[in-house]
């Protein structure tokens, strides 16, 4: 589950780590008063206006603004809220904002120059333990420091059972070339981060920048944080903190419906029982010359509701030209599928527009094949996974 910027920060707040402080507002005029209580707070005579998306790269086109004052607080903050917001992490449409965070102006003069360093945590799973990665060329993409300037990236494995260690703490601070102040303030940063990655359940934490300010102070600038789906139920306060405005609708949909649905760019849609087998079947399906228009695994029920449910949520992607329903009978019986699969077919009615291959194996397939070919419904049966993926080819290549 991913985080607005405003609500991560929050987040590293409340372990310890010292952010950039800021004001969510959702329209101009609370933008307006987001500023005078930070002014009020913080002493910071201008503001920065962030929009507030799922989506790095937000500076680029156009989402975050410095205003000087408060006239250039209100018409920033009316630019942006609603505008649709095109990065390189967005579609070609782009995200509209609907918030935008009102922040402290971070970069005042002082003894010393600021300066800025990236900062993540997140598993390695090659090697199972949790990781820092960290860099000097802070405020840049990570990827293309890692393509042009790869000697400036750092990581620091940390064994998930010991935790951060004191010395590990150093020396990133080291490796990031501070010295007094500054070191003392980044190993207390570091440590807190990844107190924070842990007690969140976080599945990444990327701080880009952390920022070193005139006076020596270690701050996060920005927050963009995943947390784990799986460990929400330890977290209630998180998992209220959802925006899914920001979710695709019909992925929010099937998750409703209790369906694990991923929305996919392909034109086959696909009803699998089990995660193991849906992958092999959206890879057959490719070999086959089509694309997976979704992931879709209906789980260990598959009654009539339940398939109609599925059928429903695939055929709202326009691009789909087929749907390839593959179920493997074990805990659940393939006569049982089958009779789901016609009983939603003659619900549906015209609502289907697709044609529909169904490859049933397991417990009572043969049962399955005879139900289905006997419905008089149009939905192709299969028996063998290559049989039904040609099956699919040939329904693709005769709706060109």
């Amino acid at each position: 589950m991913n985080l607005h910027e405003y609500q991560g920060k929050e987040i590293l707040s409340s372990f310890g780590v010292r952010i950039q402080r800021g004001i969510v507002a959702s329209n101009h005029k609370e933008a307006v008063d987001a500023a005078k209580q930070l002014t009020a707070e913080t002493g910071t005579g201008w503001h920065v206006i962030k929009a507030q998306v799922h989506a790095g790269g937000r500076g680029k086109g156009g989402g975050v603004k410095l205003a000087k004052n408060l006239a250039e607080v209100e018409s920033i903050a009316n630019d942006i809220i609603g505008m649709m917001l095109i990065t390189p992490q967005t579609s070609a449409e782009g995200k509209k904002v609907n918030q935008v965070l009102i922040c402290e102006d971070v970069y005042y003069p002082g003894d010393s120059e600021p300066d800025e360093y990236y900062m993540s945590v997140l598993l390695n799973r090659a090697t199972g333990k949790n990781m820092i990665m960290y860099s000097t060329e802070g405020g840049m993409d990570i990827e293309t420091v890692a393509e042009e300037t790869p000697h400036l990236i750092f990581t620091e494995e940390i064994d998930p059972l010991l935790g951060i260690m004191p010395f590990q703490a150093r020396k990133v601070a080291f490796n990031l070339g501070l010295s007094g102040v500054a070191f003392k303030e980044m190993t207390k940063f570091v440590t807190n981060l990844y107190k924070a990655y842990i007690g969140s359940d976080s599945s990444m934490f990327e701080i880009n920048p952390v920022l070193k300010t005139s006076d020596s102070k270690i701050m996060a600038v920005d927050a963009k944080v995943s947390l784990d789906e799986n460990a929400l139920y330890r977290h209630r306060d998180y998992a209220a903190m959802r925006d899914l405005r920001e979710e695709n609708p019909i992925e929010v949909e099937a998750k409703a419906a209790g369906l694990n649905y991923v929305d996919l760019d392909g034109n086959v849609g696909c009803m699998v029982n089990g995660a193991g087998l849906a992958m092999g079947t959206m890879d057959l399906i490719k070999e086959s010359g089509g694309e997976p228009a979704n992931f879709l695994d209906v789980g260990g029920t598959a009654d009539a509701a339940r398939v109609e449910t599925a059928f429903g949520i695939i055929l709202k992607d326009p691009n789909v030209k087929a749907i390839l329903v593959n179920i493997f009978g074990g805990i659940v019986r393939c006569d049982r599928v089958a009779q789901g699969v016609v009983d939603a077919y003659k619900s549906m009615g015209d609502k289907i527009n697709v044609p529909i291959i169904c490859r049933l194996q397991g417990t009572n397939a043969k049962e399955a094949k005879e139900l289905i070919d006997n419905s008089g419904m149009e939905i192709i049966s299969a028996t063998e996974f290559q049989e039904a993926a040609d099956k699919v080819a040939e329904v693709l290549e005769a709706s060109k």
